[in-house]
């Protein structure tokens, strides 16, 4: 992560929990027109730990110091003949328009495929996301359609527009 000399991009910890819950109470109002509709137990360190230790979700963080700034998930990963996974991430609202996610996007791209050896990377926006959506084709993912009332996202029913990066050719059983 070059341009901001002090950010990184880390895997997540089980030790990042308070500090996790702090970044999504700092950036509540900033994300909410993009996320589901969360409880108030959701912006604890609590339910970030419950979070942070489920083994089905790959996560990163981006960090400043020790702030983390945002965030990178890899969820739904898929094995097999599929090797698939979705990609999730956010940024903190002080730290949006630094190109901070098409960097996170491309690692956690490269670690996809480098690292578990996945095929493809799908993703969605709700249709209004413009910033996520230039994020996403600067990264090399293409539109796929659109899903009607695909998320419950600030309170409605949300149509998205879907995405999907093709990250390799080669046979599944040839990959880690």
């Amino acid at each position: 992560m070059a341009h901001d000399s002090t950010i990184r991009l880390r895997p997540a910890t089980a030790d990042d929990a308070e500090l996790v819950a702090e970044a999504l109470v700092r950036n509540r109002d900033h994300m909410r027109p993009w996320e589901p509709d969360r409880p108030a137990d959701f912006f604890t360190a609590r339910a970030q730990a419950h979070r942070l230790a489920d083994p089905s979700v790959q996560r990163w963080h981006l960090t400043d110091g020790r702030r983390i700034v945002g965030q990178a998930t890899l969820s739904n990963i898929a094995l097999g003949p599929f090797r698939s996974a979705s990609l999730g991430y956010w940024v903190d609202a002080a730290y949006t328009c630094r190109g901070l996610a098409t960097r996170v996007t491309q690692e956690v791209c490269r670690s996809a495929r480098d690292d578990l050896g996945l095929h493809r990377i799908e993703a969605g926006t709700v249709l209004a996301n413009a910033a996520s959506q230039r994020v996403l084709a600067k990264c090399g993912f293409e539109v796929i359609g659109t899903a009607p009332r695909y998320l419950h996202i600030d309170g409605e029913w949300r149509d998205h527009r879907l995405y999907q990066r093709i990250l390799h050719n080669g046979p599944p059983n040839a990959m880690p």
